[in-house]
């Protein structure tokens, strides 16, 4: 392609005339990416023509002398054309080493994923859920999971192949792993060397697959873990157990077991951190006059002392009553929240000394002097 004067070159690239040749480089790299066919689908001949101009634009003002050339008479004659041979192409692909995946895309080349095919990978984590009662989780617990991963086959050790043999060359590699392929673009001709997708960069192809696990030199397996739930954890908690995840491959190393922890509720006792709550009825006479009442705790029941005059809804600390967190050695407290109970029901005698506080207390309630208790009584009197 003869490149011709009629077009501004800086303007294609949006770069001043001054401009050093880092400037248009960066000008060039942001537009290839912005035009690269592959990332506009949908107006992808478009995208190729916008592609060819400022490849056109750069091919020219990043030789100098082309563009003096440019600079002087408005046009440069004679220029090799931009379908790039082998040897211009490594230029353009040093000037992309930022954006190799895109052309490695766009050329249709797969040695990144190729290498990445025969590269050590890592085997996938698993995750797996356990139920532990209220106390489990604030004492601490010894637990067993059964599990299925996936495992090295025992039988053929991995390879896939009958007691571990029952191989044969790669008829696509000849036993080298790795192929040539040569594609042509509007760049011009280029070569990859990749691993062969055949045998996955190994040379070799399983001619007798291993019974026990068909081949794949993987087994999903049952196994028991023993877990340690450690004292105080806390509902949601997730327990990390290195290596009993999935098996890796290519010598990639196994993946992770995570274990979420989920603690059930307890009918009576709250948690808030490493604090426990507990709501704890009274009757009106103790929280009146004062009491030493039974308490129940984590560590059993203690004697909280009710001091005269409590009112509902009060609430009294009892120091280092709460969880301790085996990780932190912090210990919480307990908070018990004293809720007055008032007797629906009461005896004749109850209510006449209640009613005897109220007259001497001036307090205003509804009197039964008149009742049919008093008129009983005042006959046998």
């Amino acid at each position: 392609m003869n490149l011709m004067g009629n077009k501004d070159y800086y303007e294609i690239l949006g770069v001043d005339r001054k401009a050093s040749l880092e400037e248009i480089k960066k000008a060039y790299r942001n537009l290839a990416k912005k035009y690269h066919p592959d990332l506009n689908p949908n107006n992808r001949k478009e995208a190729e023509e916008k592609f060819k101009e400022i490849t056109e634009a750069y091919e020219v003002l990043s030789d100098p002398q082309k563009r003096a050339q440019y600079d002087r008479f408005g046009k440069v004659g004679n220029i090799p054309n931009t379908d790039f041979g082998e040897g211009d192409f490594g230029r353009v692909e040093d000037l992309f080493g930022d954006f190799g995946d895109i052309f490695d895309t766009f050329f249709g080349g797969t040695k990144t994923t190729s290498r990445a095919s025969a590269r050590p990978r890592n085997g996938e984590d698993l995750v797996y859920e356990i139920n532990v009662s209220f106390e489990e989780a604030v004492f601490g617990a010894n637990k067993i999971v059964e599990i299925i991963h996936k495992e090295v086959c025992p039988d053929c050790n991995g390879t896939g192949g009958k007691n571990g043999k029952g191989f044969k060359t790669c008829p696509r590699c000849n036993g080298t792993g790795m192929i040539t392929e040569e594609k042509r673009t509007f760049f011009g001709y280029f070569r990859n060397t990749a691993v062969c997708p055949l045998c996955g960069g190994t040379g070799k192809i399983i001619e007798e697959p291993c019974p026990t696990c068909r081949g794949t030199g993987i087994l999903n397996m049952k196994k028991k873990i023993k877990i340690r739930i450690p004292a105080g954890i806390e509902d949601g908690t997730r327990l990390r157990i290195p290596g009993e995840g999935n098996v890796g491959k290519n010598g990639g190393r196994n993946g992770d077991l995570y274990i979420i922890v989920h603690v059930k509720e307890h009918p009576y006792f709250k948690r808030q951190g490493n604090n426990i709550y507990l709501r704890k009825d009274i009757d009106f006479v103790q929280a009146v006059l004062g009491a030493d009442i039974p308490v129940e705790t984590l560590y059993g029941t203690v004697k909280l002392k009710v001091p005269p005059g409590t009112q509902s809804s009060e609430t009294f600390r009892l120091k280092n009553k709460g969880i301790k967190n085996e990780r932190t050695g912090r210990v919480g407290d307990q908070y018990v929240k004293l809720d007055i109970r008032i007797p629906t029901k009461l005896t004749p005698t109850e209510r006449e000394l209640l009613e005897r506080y109220a007259k001497e207390a001036g307090i205003s309630v509804n009197f039964r002097s008149n009742g049919i208790f008093n008129k009983v009584r005042g006959k046998f009197s």
